[in-house]
């Protein structure tokens, strides 16, 4: 035993030293892009930045926290994540609990399945997608972010897999003692399934924050839009910014302003995944197993 230790050894350390590069490449332009952030405007406009701030300064932070359409765009983005991600879970575990089961207790199980394969593979587009949201007076409205998007088929499907390597005896003793469907599912299923529900939790936390498109689309208010549109068109266009802000801005790069804001963007992701990072593996493992 010892010497079969000793034989992996060398490979151990390469495998640390990888993993150690790839985390390093992946940290390293976060770290950069703080860093010119935190510069002064001469040596960010002339890309002398590289991983220590040159003449620091946060006027770049400054002047983005006194605007009030960022704070409003990152409440609206605040709003969606918790809406659209309690509805997600939500029907994300409704959906998959009968699934996970067999056909024999659940007749059409297999139909079910198709289509939400289906559903993944082929979509009405985006034209009608936004005649349905108009029709049904969703537009410029919350719900016209989160509800196209309520059952993530991606995470159901994850999620049936995972249920269905939970023990069957449990389900059988618990009807044995009276207990309904329901109750198995909120006693027994969910508090077992807390990996996988924390993988696509997180799922959908990052994809309703990240998203800008839909926001773009649905949104003709620019006092609603979430904070990736409102990121999006501000770097794009500036049409947001007063007449006051920009003579802020004038006293900064772009690429410093560009840099606090992405920054600020990515804060809240960055926050809560460490969180939910030890559930991650295990729940997108076992869901991810077919049985």
């Amino acid at each position: 035993m010892h010497g079969r230790l000793n034989r992996m050894q060398p490979f151990d350390i390469f495998n640390y030293a990888g993993l150690a590069i790839i985390s390093l490449l992946c940290l390293l332009p976060i770290w950069h892009i703080a860093m010119v952030s935190l510069s002064g405007e001469g040596p960010a406009s002339k890309f002398a930045v590289g991983l220590w701030p040159v003449e620091f300064t946060a006027d770049a932070y400054g002047t983005i926290l006194r605007m009030g359409k960022f704070w409003s765009a990152f409440g609206m983005s605040t709003l969606r994540v918790a809406a659209g991600g309690l509805l997600n879970l939500i029907l994300t575990i409704m959906m998959a609990y009968p699934l996970s089961k067999e056909s024999a207790y659940f007749r059409g199980r297999n139909v079910y399945i198709w289509f939400l394969v289906f559903t993944m593979l082929f979509s009405g587009g985006l034209i009608p997608m936004y005649m349905m949201i108009n029709e049904l007076n969703l537009i410029n409205t919350i719900w016209a972010l989160v509800l196209p998007g309520a059952v993530p088929v991606f995470n159901v499907i994850l999620m049936v897999n995972f249920m269905r390597q939970l023990p069957k005896e449990l389900e059988e003793a618990a009807l044995v003692d009276g207990a309904s469907q329901l109750r198995i599912m909120t006693s027994i299923f969910v508090p077992l399934s807390m990996p996988v529900i924390a993988t696509v939790t997180l799922f959908s936390v990052v994809g309703h924050w990240n998203a800008w498109f839909d926001g773009l689309i649905y949104m003709n208010d620019t006092s609603k839009y979430p904070l990736q549109t409102y990121l999006h068109v501000v770097l794009a266009s500036r049409n947001l910014i007063n007449a006051d802000q920009q003579t802020v801005m004038a006293s900064l790069t772009n690429r410093t302003s560009i840099s606090a804001q992405i920054i600020l963007a990515s804060l809240p992701i960055l926050v809560v995944y460490p969180f939910l990072q030890r559930y991650f593996i295990h729940g997108i493992v076992m869901g991810s197993v077919k049985e």
